[in-house]
């Protein structure tokens, strides 16, 4: 008897010694485990989900990070699946022995033997087979390969594998695909009623589909709720409170915000799983609600486009393309905010812009708004009216053409056309044409988005960044800033474009803001801004046809205020002026500035003042505290020097001017007559300080 019992003890010592080889041999000889395909995301400067991309099969399966998903979810889910999952090793002798003792008892499976580690193994690596041998064999390969991912992964990188591949009906895979899908959320908090039956779906996820077997959803998820309420995980009154939830009606659409901008990310870096973007999810959800809505509007055919830019950092917030990509009948395919259209009156803030750097314009400067001839070009009003004699900030706001187009003269439309491309913002031209005087009204291309980094920079003190559409990427735009024009000029903008009238029933001086309309009402345009973000609205219909009436006034710009009445309570309030900018009557100014020239065809014949020295684009070695020199000829009159925009003195006898930089870097000097003419030269200030004649900040980094 002895004997025997010692043969059983050492046989049995051998088995569990045997087992413990086995097991040792197999977690040593583990494989690295299959990595599952995943849907590439897209997603916004906070990290939500802008827009998921299904797999090349049509399955949606998103990655799941444990730390992302419900912690009552994942405690009934361990609870209600594999209760010991924490303790064993992948495989769970109580469960097997459990579930065996049921099939002889009852003659069928009660409940499975299967740990979530084993499901985990189904899932990286299904078996095919229905006979029983087959399921047999299938059974023990789950078995060692749930042993090998033990050996391989921690739990928690178990868990995040069933949660990110757990069936759940359909082509949906993972509980976050499965949370969009039935409840439109992600799973970070879940109801008790969505969390018991996202915990029952993945048993029979076809035969308990809730949008097509509601009440075998309804029983699975009161199933869950009683067995984990038997266990203590929570109280009757919270069982009998969830099973009153009714099982959604039917599946929603994943996420689709910024269609257009997601499918560019994922074309400039197709290699990348993740793609970060600088979009704000809900301004990007609240200007797309608002351009569904008004784009029913606008008539057939007709459609538009928003784009929002942070103004200190050139980051697109939201980008909006019509209201529906697959809208055919509105090119929805199609990004407008990057197509290349006429840009209407839009460009003429940057007219006066360089008039007020220059310093031959201030806002309360005079100017005669009559009909005029250049060459062959003969401006119109768009209401074929004049205003006769107007300020210049008047002129901007009733955005009058025949001002803008003498201050273009004044300024050359190439060197317009060279400060809009040095900021990153190049004007899209007919290849081997130059820019001319219609370039001021609208004769030339640009994007919507382009627009938007355009007027960010005058609300950006004049420095303009270039658009960043990616966080995950630096380099996906062009990089540093620029200087599109002097901070003077445009704290006068600001102020100037914050006057402009409001659309009807709009309060004006809570934004400021231009309108456009291209020749042939084809495009209608708004631009406005406040201290922290710039709006840009494009309306019109993207095959290029006329819209009739169509104006930027009246089609734009109540879209406009709409955007930033949905986008903040109360828009954030201009930077101050810099302290150089000169608010006063115009009775006050100096007496060249108190009206811009004469009307072409009425000049006095007396030939205006030049700059003899120094020359354009001389460099000047400054010494210690030496003054720089600067000699006038010609002119009527006193003479007034500017310096970026801002007047500097009087040049004494024989038209001397002594001055002092303020530091190195560009400087701008130009000097006005008593009638108005002007020129102007661009120069490079070298210090001890700056040997290579870098440009400091504030002053223009290049001509």
């Amino acid at each position: 008897m002895k004997r025997a019992a010692g043969i059983a003890v050492l046989g049995a010592l051998l088995l569990a010694g045997g087992s413990t080889a086995w097991l040792a041999g197999v977690c040593a000889a583990a494989p690295l485990p299959p990595t599952p395909a995943l849907s590439v995301e897209v997603r916004d400067r906070e990290g939500r989900l802008l827009r998921p991309f299904a797999l090349a099969d049509g399955r949606w399966r998103l990655k799941a990070e444990t730390r992302d998903i419900d912690r009552r979810f994942r405690d009934m889910l361990v609870a209600y699946e594999d209760k010991r999952f924490w303790e064993h090793g992948g495989v769970d002798p109580l469960a097997l022995l459990r579930a065996a003792g049921q099939v002889l008892l009852h003659g069928r499976i009660v409940s499975g033997g299967s740990t979530l580690t084993m499901q985990v193994a189904r899932l990286l690596e299904p078996r095919e087979g229905s006979g029983f041998a087959a399921k047999l064999g299938a059974k023990f390969s789950e078995m060692r390969r749930a042993l090998e991912l033990e050996a391989r992964l921690s739990k928690s990188e178990i868990l995040a594998l069933y949660l990110t591949l757990a069936p759940y009906g359909g082509n949906i895979e993972g509980v976050r695909a499965a949370s969009l899908a039935w409840f439109g959320k992600e799973p970070r908090r879940l109801s008790l009623a969505e969390a018991a039956l996202l915990v029952a779906l993945p048993q029979a996820p076809e035969a308990r589909r809730p949008d097509r077997q509601p009440a075998r959803a309804a029983r699975a998820r009161d199933t869950v709720l009683a067995r984990l309420s038997e266990a203590g995980l929570f109280g009757a009154a919270e069982v009998e409170f969830a099973g009153r939830a009714p099982v959604p009606a039917g599946r929603l659409a994943l996420p689709m915000f910024a269609a257009h901008a997601a499918e560019n990310a994922r074309r400039q870096q197709p290699a990348a799983q993740v793609h970060e973007l600088a979009i704000d999810a809900s301004a990007q959800a609240r200007l797309e609600a608002l351009a569904g809505e008004r784009v029913r509007e606008l008539g057939k055919g007709v459609s538009l486009a928003l784009v929002m830019v942070d103004n200190a950092s050139g980051e697109v917030l939201a980008r909006v393309s019509g209201a529906d990509p697959l809208d055919t009948e509105r090119a929805g395919a199609v990004d407008l905010t990057r197509a290349i259209r006429s840009p209407g009156s839009t460009l003429k803030p940057f007219i006066y812009g360089l008039a007020f750097e220059d310093g031959v314009a201030h806002p309360e400067t005079l100017i005669e708004d009559r009909p005029a001839r250049f060459g062959a070009y003969r401006p119109r009003n768009f209401d074929r009216d004049y205003q006769g004699t107007v300020s210049v900030r008047q002129a901007l706001q009733l955005s009058l053409n025949v001002p803008a187009v003498v201050l273009l003269q004044a300024v050359g439309p190439q060197r317009l056309a060279s400060r809009l491309g040095q900021s990153g913002f190049a004007l899209k031209l007919p290849p081997g044409e130059v820019p001319g005087l219609a370039v001021g009204l609208g004769g030339v291309g640009m994007s919507l988005d382009a627009l938007a980094g355009l007027y960010a920079g005058i609300a950006n003190g004049g420095t303009a960044n270039g658009l960043r559409d990616r966080l995950d990427d630096a380099g996906s735009g062009p990089d540093g800033a620029r200087q599109l024009m002097s901070p003077v000029a445009a704290a006068y903008l600001g102020q100037s474009l914050a006057g402009t009238p409001a659309p009807r029933n709009e309060r004006a001086g809570r934004i400021a803001f231009k309108t456009g309309t291209s020749f042939g009402y084809r495009d209608a345009w708004a631009v406005g801004f406040d201290g922290r973000r710039t709006v840009a609205v494009w309306v019109g219909r993207p095959d290029g046809q006329p819209v009739p009436g169509m104006i930027g006034r009246e089609a734009a710009a109540p879209i406009l205020f709409e955007a930033f009445a949905r986008l903040v309570s109360r828009p954030a309030p201009f930077a101050p002026a810099p302290r150089e900018a000169v608010d006063v009557k115009n009775a006050q100014l100096p007496p060249p500035l108190r009206h811009f020239g004469r009307a072409p065809g009425q000049g006095s014949g007396e030939e205006g003042p030049k700059i003899a020295f120094p020359p354009e684009g001389a460099s000047l070695e400054r010494e210690g505290d030496e003054p720089l020199v600067l000699k006038v000829s010609g002119g009527t009159g006193k003479l007034t020097v500017f310096v970026d925009g801002v007047p500097g003195g009087q040049p004494a006898g024989a038209a001397t001017w002594f001055w002092r930089p303020a530091g190195a870097g560009f400087v701008r000097l130009t000097v006005m007559d008593a009638a108005g003419s002007t020129d102007s030269v661009t120069l490079r200030i070298r210090g001890a300080a700056d040997p290579d004649g870098a440009a400091q900040p504030g002053r223009l980094s290049g001509r």
